[in-house]
């Protein structure tokens, strides 16, 4: 709407919505995934381990490139299913820096190899990545009270992204620091990063509101 007073970081759409502007550019893949994903609590094991290993790739790189390329990253790890890739051996590492649809980088697939087994000696000892994940959410009192542009400037990592990652570390992941790990957590809904005015916040702190924590 010409004239329109949106705060920083916003942008409304030819479509008529208010998006996060990252949201609202040209890339109709970004769109679909900041209106249907992005910030919407996830408590499945295997969408919280694709997020974490798409995460790792991504250092260096833009997230549409790996938006663009998660199809072929899923087929190439066997849906993220970490129990499959958990066994992947040498051959299999091999044959993904053959594969052109992915980002071949021997130290990315490797971890994510290594981080796999990692996920399931996690579960063995937690019940679930979910309920490991989940535990680290921050209190209410932790976040701004108005989720502005600048405010949202100041989460590139936080203390509980800090402390997820220290707590990965210490269990042998890799390629988990804690601006990767904080990438993650909004992604996955821990926290609602949707600025104020977004037509997707509400949505999100809706989904946030009902779901069931899983339990530790």
């Amino acid at each position: 709407m010409q004239g329109e007073d949106l705060q920083p970081g916003l942008a409304r759409n030819e479509d008529g919505v208010v998006r996060c502007a990252w949201g609202g550019s040209d890339h109709l893949e970004y769109r679909a995934y900041h209106d249907d994903e992005w910030g919407m609590p996830v408590t499945d094991d295997l969408r919280l381990f694709e997020k974490l290993s798409l995460e790792g790739f991504q250092a260096g790189l833009s997230w549409l490139t790996i938006l663009r390329k998660r199809e072929a990253f899923r087929r190439a790890f066997a849906g993220f299913d970490f129990r499959k890739v958990a066994r992947f051996g040498a051959h299999d590492v091999e044959r993904l820096l053959d594969d052109a649809a992915i980002v071949r980088h021997r130290g990315k697939i490797e971890s994510t190899v290594n981080n796999a087994r990692r996920a399931v000696e996690l579960v063995e000892a937690e019940g679930s990545l979910a309920a490991f994940a989940w535990r680290f959410e921050p209190p209410p009192d932790a976040r701004p009270a108005r989720l502005t542009h600048d405010a949202l400037r100041e989460l590139t990592q936080t203390e509980a992204s800090r402390a997820l990652a220290k707590e990965l570390k210490r269990r042998g992941w890799t390629f988990v620091g804690p601006t990767t790990v904080y990438a993650f957590m909004q992604a996955m809904g821990l926290v609602n990063d949707h600025l104020e005015g977004c037509d997707a916040r509400p949505r999100a702190e809706a989904a946030r509101t009902a779901l069931t924590r899983p339990v530790t």
